[in-house]
């Protein structure tokens, strides 16, 4: 059960404008994930539709707040969201903070009335005391429940890159407001078919256009798509990133002959993590696990940090893997053995991995099996070098020159 309002105020200087997504995951609970700004207007024009939410919903009702998103978060916005919200329930609203710098807001400006959880899971764990876990809608099973924490997992890891990127925009290019910025972003994605995320961590990281000059690049030149040594996809697939990862993926099991397969690529503006981009056979508990991979145990990780493959011959046993959280993923999701395959750069650096999985435990690779999965990483490390330094930075010019 979901709905979507939007909150904004105006004053005479700006519009103040943050989006609140609503989704009821469980009895007695509604998660409310916030983007935008929350300064002292925003958290006024905030607080009075909690209000009229909690109201609505009754006292014993449990709200938790995902800040994760929010681009601006004051503590001048923290106190007048307290303010509004002390005395709304008999329980404080639970409020997920990622980030140690805006954690630190909250010790700084102590609100009685919000309690502070890192992760929706902190926050999920301390129902049990307020109400029993039941997923409420047309189905009554935990795995609908599991299904809509996941989604909403999937929502705050991209929609804290995507604040950052509007407000970088809104600032730069004088727009009246966010969603003026984020019109801009979806227009800009939409026309050069690049993902919104993708756009947004370009946006990022780019260096700031210099001076008022109309270009972003100066002097940039464009090339074709590198002449892929295995994957089959004509030159202009080279241009549609979702449809080339899927055809990679599924050419990575048709030739490993593996059960599933996933692709990771770095993202800078997420600390140049792994983020997974295209997948087969997987569940999406795993997915869930291994969609944004910073370190070890997952073995896309461990085959970054080498620079080299890595085979898991059993999850089961596997002393760096058997007791971890991805390992037990991996296990439930019927994946014994495990083969990953880094992407490395001309100059070495690791931009992606490639894993393959196989529901029967012990190496199964041939050696032609495996020069052809390492001749389909290069190929993936040729390709998204050209793509971000081509397709991705012609939607930035595109970005820039619309402002």
């Amino acid at each position: 059960m979901s709905q979507e309002q939007a909150v904004a105020s105006r004053t005479g200087r700006r519009e103040l404008n943050a989006t609140l997504t609503v989704r009821r995951v469980v009895d007695g609970a509604d998660v409310l994930c916030l983007s935008g700004i929350l300064d002292t207007e925003g958290a006024a024009a905030l607080g009075h539709e909690l209000t009229a939410h909690l109201r609505a919903a009754g006292s014993n009702r449990r709200v938790i707040l995902d800040l994760t998103g929010l681009r601006l978060l004051s503590a001048a916005g923290i106190h007048v969201l307290d303010t509004h919200t002390r005395h709304l329930s008999e329980h404080p609203v639970l409020v997920i903070v990622s980030t140690p710098h805006v954690r630190e807001i909250f010790t700084v400006a102590p609100a009685p009335g919000l309690r502070v959880c890192p992760t929706l899971d902190a926050a999920l764990a301390a129902l049990p005391e307020i109400a029993p876990h039941r997923t409420v809608g047309t189905a009554d099973g935990p795995e609908d429940q599991a299904d809509e924490v996941l989604g909403l997992r999937a929502k705050a890891r991209t929609s804290a890159v995507i604040g950052m990127a509007q407000g970088i925009v809104l600032e730069r290019y004088a727009l009246p407001g966010l969603q003026a910025a984020f019109d801009l972003l979806r227009e800009t994605s939409q026309r050069h078919n690049v993902p919104l995320r993708v756009l947004a961590s370009a946006v990022v990281t780019a260096p700031r256009p210099a001076g008022c000059s109309s270009e972003w690049f100066p002097g940039r030149l464009r090339t074709p798509p590198p002449s892929p040594e295995l994957l089959d996809v004509p030159e202009q697939g080279a241009y549609d990133r979702r449809q080339l990862l899927r055809t990679l993926v599924h050419e990575v099991v048709a030739v490993a002959d593996g059960d599933g397969a996933e692709v990771h690529l770095t993202d800078q503006a997420l600390g140049d993590s792994l983020v997974l981009e295209s997948h087969s056979g997987l569940d999406a508990a795993y997915r869930d696990r291994v969609a944004q991979v910073g370190a070890p145990p997952a073995v896309c990780a461990r085959a970054r940090l080498l620079g080299r493959p890595v085979l898991v011959a059993d999850v089961t046993t596997d002393p760096d893997v058997v007791a971890t959280e991805v390992g037990r993923a991996a296990s439930a999701a019927g994946s014994r053995a495990l083969y990953a395959v880094p992407a490395l750069a001309e100059d070495g650096a690791c931009v992606g991995v490639i894993t393959v999985h196989r529901a029967q435990p012990g190496p199964w690779l041939t050696h032609v099996q495996l020069n052809a999965l390492r001749t389909l990483a290069n190929d993936l490390a040729r390709w998204n070098s050209w793509y971000r330094r081509t397709v991705v930075l012609d939607a930035l010019e595109h970005l820039h020159a619309q402002s």
